[in-house]
């Protein structure tokens, strides 16, 4: 009876380390891919605005796979990606698309496990 009662134990314990492991929080999970035409449409964006945005997200991309594969510094590196994106997409669109944009990102880091403080 002590036995099985240990080997439950030991089963229940190995499965709560395996599920906690996978939530642990990694820049290693950016791909990179961000659908421009999605975010156009979602944000309703002019033309103009989309071929910007378009190139604002490539060079985001460009940051975070920077940031993701450094060695030195990689929190400061994220953290200047980030914010750099948000900047530039301050300056390309409109308040209320902003607030959507800046509303997307976040929730996407968060799934994405990268934390922002």
């Amino acid at each position: 009876m002590k036995r099985l009662g240990l080997t439950l134990m030991v089963a229940v314990c190995l499965t709560a380390t395996t599920f906690a492991a996978g939530n642990q929080p990694t820049t290693a999970k950016w791909d990179g891919n961000i659908n421009v035409t999605k975010l156009s449409k979602y944000l309703n964006l002019s033309a103009d605005q989309h071929e910007e945005v378009a190139n604002i997200c490539d060079y985001f991309s460009t940051q975070m796979e920077r940031a993701t594969t450094a060695k030195k510094d990689q929190k400061k590196k994220l953290h200047n990606a980030v914010y750099g994106n948000l900047k530039l997409m301050r300056k390309a669109l409109t308040d209320k698309q902003y607030a959507e944009y800046a509303r997307v990102l976040n929730v996407t880091l968060q799934n994405k496990g990268i934390e922002m403080k």
